[in-house]
Parts: C-alpha cells; structure tokens; sequence
C-alpha cells in the first residue's frame, strides 16, 4: 500500500498472510496491530483512537498501538504489534 493512501489520523484494515490487521497513521508514524481483541476477540478497527491507544468497542480494553500492551481490563493479554517502515513510499508489515 502506498503511504499516500493512508492519511495522517485515518486507518485502514489489511490482511497479511491470512492475518487481519489494524494499520494506522498517526502524526506520519504508522502502526499496525491485530484486530482483534484479546478480551472477547471484538474488532478493534471500529475502536476510538485517541492518541497511540485504541479502545476496543465493545467492553472499554485499551491497547498501545506501539506496542500491542493491554493497557486497562477487561483485557488481560496483549495483542500482536508488528513492525511498520516506509520504503520508496510504499508501507511494509513485516509479519
């Protein structure tokens, strides 16, 4: 995916190798988590982002969209953070 397709503030879901991602860009920084929370396996991308954090919808569990760390119950177990770079403008996951 091309980094000019992804907006600073906006996120987009993507699949790798049969995985559903979350990729976001925020401040030109882009990340990229599961979609899925650990809690109940809800689908993160209709969470609020506020900041590097993502709220889960559905029961309130936060997470670092740096790092995949849970950051408040009713999650107790991190999700998988993957590493994001830029390269001739295009975005790469690495999985």
């Amino acid at each position: 995916m091309s980094a000019k397709e992804l907006a600073e503030g906006q996120h987009t879901l993507i699949v790798l190798e049969g995985i559903e991602l979350l990729l976001v860009n925020i401040d030109n920084q882009y990340y990229a988590v599961e979609n899925a929370c650990s809690h109940d396996g809800g689908d993160l991308s209709e969470g609020e982002i506020s900041g590097r954090e993502i709220t889960c919808p559905r029961h309130g569990a936060r997470f670092c969209l740096k790092t995949g760390e849970v950051l408040c119950a009713p999650a107790f177990e991190d999700i998988e953070a993957y590493p994001v770079r830029v390269v001739d403008g295009r975005i790469q996951v690495g999985i």
